[in-house]
């Protein structure tokens, strides 16, 4: 990913933060609790974020997934790398500093100052983790993890989230093509599900086993790397249904594909 791609797509999105700041009309209500948020980036082989269109999808969804769930102080935010050893790659996390305070008790022109000082504050926080973010997708794995996927072992780390009582957001920027060899794996480059009931009846079965995972209402988003166009021999529309049925199997509130 080039220097000044990287560079010019900031400084829009930096423009469009501050521009956003200073209309009242833009602002949305602080949630009630933290915010936990996953992102979980795919550095194996089958996915070139150096492509435009991944590239301009990818740091799109980075960017509002920042404005919209960094919104106080204690939203957290977390980065991993799926490859191999996906649960012990954790490439960043970040927590919200920034308090809003309450303004109920002052006049007006107390109030508009406060809350303007804190919009202020909150959008630089939020351009600092926007930056780490594109950098993290920027990073390229040249090193033999990449030659296979394990997806399954985001389970664990999205259910520490849910037990943490915060509200959880999971992203996935990946192809979703589960690579593991070995007994009772699932390799999808070499046998992906012939149709979705078969997608489906390998999803329960896998369930079984991993019912220790409950992902406790986790609302998660699947961004695949796949152009419209694509074909399902690229794109397989099966795969997406096997994790839609494994991860709502095991209890997410929501699995939506972006």
């Amino acid at each position: 990913m080039s220097r000044a791609f990287q560079y010019s797509f900031l400084i829009s999105v930096c423009s469009l933060f501050f521009a956003r700041c200073t209309s009242e009309k833009e602002k949305q209500p602080v949630t009630a609790g933290p915010v936990y948020t996953l992102v979980f980036m795919d550095k194996t082989q089958s996915v070139n974020v150096n492509k435009a269109f991944v590239a301009q999808k990818y740091q799109q969804i980075l960017t509002d997934l920042v404005e919209q769930n960094i919104r106080q102080k204690g939203d957290k935010l977390e980065v991993y790398f799926i490859h191999e050893n996906t649960q012990k790659a954790k490439a960043l996390s970040l927590t919200c500093r920034t308090e809003i305070d309450d303004v109920s008790h002052m006049n007006a022109t107390d109030r508009e100052a406060a809350e303007t000082t804190a919009d202020l504050t909150l959008q630089r926080e939020r351009m600092v983790f926007l930056k780490q973010l594109i950098a993290k997708l920027g990073i390229q794995n040249v090193g033999a993890s990449q030659r296979q996927t394990d997806i399954w072992a985001s389970l664990p780390v999205i259910n520490k989230a849910a037990e943490s009582g915060a509200e959880v957001k999971v992203y996935y920027l990946s192809d979703m093509i589960e690579s593991m060899k070995g007994a009772n794996r699932r390799d999808f480059h070499n046998t992906p599900p012939q149709d979705n009931a078969q997608a489906e009846t390998w999803a329960k079965e896998d369930a079984k086993q991993m019912q220790q995972y409950a992902l406790s209402a986790a609302e998660v988003k699947i961004a695949l790397p796949f152009e419209p166009t694509s074909s399902t021999k690229e794109n397989n529309p099966t795969v997406t249904t096997y994790w839609t049925t494994l991860l709502q199997e095991l209890g997410a509130g929501s699995v939506e594909e972006l």
